[in-house]
C-alpha cells in the first residue's frame, strides 16, 4: 500500500506541475510585451500584405491579434512563445516574397483575361 500512496503523490505531482508552470509563464508575461508582439506582427503583415484603407487595416490587426492569440494559447513557455512567434514572422516574410512575385504576374494577366 506504500507503492500505491508513492505513485498516487507522483501521478498527482505529474498532473499539477505542466498546469502550474505554464500559467505562471502567462501570468508573468506583461500585457505590454504582447501588446508589442501583435504590433511587431502587424508591421509584418503590412509590409507583406496588400490593403487597402482603415478596413484593410482593421483586417491585418484582426489577423496579428488572432496570430498571437493562437502561439500565446499553444505555446508552453516563454521561450517557447517567442521562438513560435519569430518563427510564424519569418515565415511570413518568405511566404510573401514568393506571394509577392506570384501576384506581380497575376495582376498583369487579369485584365487580359477578363478583356
Amino acid at each position: 500500500s506504500l507503492n500505491l500512496m508513492d505513485s498516487n503523490n507522483w501521478r498527482a505531482d505529474q498532473g499539477n506541475n505542466p498546469t502550474m508552470d505554464t500559467s505562471d509563464w502567462r501570468a508573468q508575461l506583461p500585457p505590454d510585451a504582447r501588446q508589442r508582439i501583435v504590433n511587431k506582427i502587424m508591421d509584418t503583415l503590412k509590409k507583406h500584405i496588400p490593403f487597402t484603407g482603415p478596413d484593410g487595416l482593421q483586417e491585418l490587426w484582426q489577423i496579428a491579434k488572432r496570430l498571437e492569440e493562437n502561439i500565446f494559447t499553444a505555446a508552453t513557455s516563454q521561450p517557447d512563445y517567442l521562438r513560435k512567434i519569430s518563427m510564424k514572422m519569418l515565415t511570413m516574410e518568405t511566404k510573401s516574397q514568393n506571394t509577392l512575385a506570384n501576384s506581380q504576374v497575376d495582376l498583369s494577366n487579369k485584365p487580359t483575361n477578363q478583356g
